[in-house]
């Protein structure tokens, strides 16, 4: 007998099935994190997924474990990593995730806000993330911002802050105090960017601390970035 899903997960699981069609990475964090954050910490809720996805095997199957294996924390994280080693990978591979340069900008003098700038790569494909951190607010990330034009992004805030070089694991230090915070107090006001993207930035600070599993390939074994 199949485990049955309630309708929220009968949701979650058919937004999983472009994923099998995806070639980009970065197109599957965002995709999985947007639609997966909210439910991120109700174990519950992944148990009866998982076991719904190992119990049908499918290219959307396999495809949606590997990604909720990278981006899940915790037991639901390890449950659909166990789980995506059964069935055949997707073409996409998150474990070639590299970490690039990042920057510091405090503005705390008139605006309040501590700005992060972080680069990242998948094989020649760069990214960065810039996140607004209010000082004033208990250091809580009110907006996280994601470009593929990190030439043009840096070169605009450039403009508006003094940037200092950092290093990716005290810039992630710092992200992940403050969505700790956050994650304390969901209620807080913060831009939808910051909800959207939820996922895909812890994942990002478990690996630079070096506290995350990468997750793995379907049939394959474990790899680091």
């Amino acid at each position: 007998m199949r485990t049955r899903l309630n309708p929220m997960q009968q949701v979650l699981v058919a937004a999983g099935r472009p994923l099998p069609q995806l070639t980009d990475p970065l197109d599957i964090e965002l995709r999985v994190s947007a639609f997966a954050g909210l439910f991120a910490r109700d174990e519950g809720f992944w148990e009866d997924v998982v076991e719904h996805l190992d119990e049908v095997p499918s290219r959307r199957s396999a495809a949606l474990l590997t990604a909720l294996g990278h981006l899940l924390a915790g037991r639901p994280g390890q449950w659909a990593r166990d789980a995506a080693r059964q069935q055949r990978a997707p073409r996409w591979d998150l474990t070639t995730l590299t970490f690039g340069e990042c920057w510091i900008g405090d503005r705390s003098i008139d605006a309040g806000y501590l700005t992060l700038m972080c680069c990242y790569a998948y094989g020649d494909d760069r990214h960065a993330m810039v996140f607004m951190i209010d000082e004033i607010s208990g250091s809580l990330t009110r907006h996280a911002f994601l470009t593929r034009q990190v030439e043009e992004a840096l070169g605009k805030l450039q403009e508006q802050v003094r940037l200092e070089p950092i290093t990716p694991e005290a810039a992630h230090w710092l992200l992940g105090r403050s969505y700790d915070r956050f994650e304390r107090r969901p209620g807080l006001g913060v831009s939808e960017d910051v909800h959207q993207t939820r996922l895909l930035v812890r994942r990002r600070i478990a690996l630079a601390l070096g506290l995350g599993q990468v997750g793995t390939k379907a049939g394959s074994t474990a790899s680091t970035s």
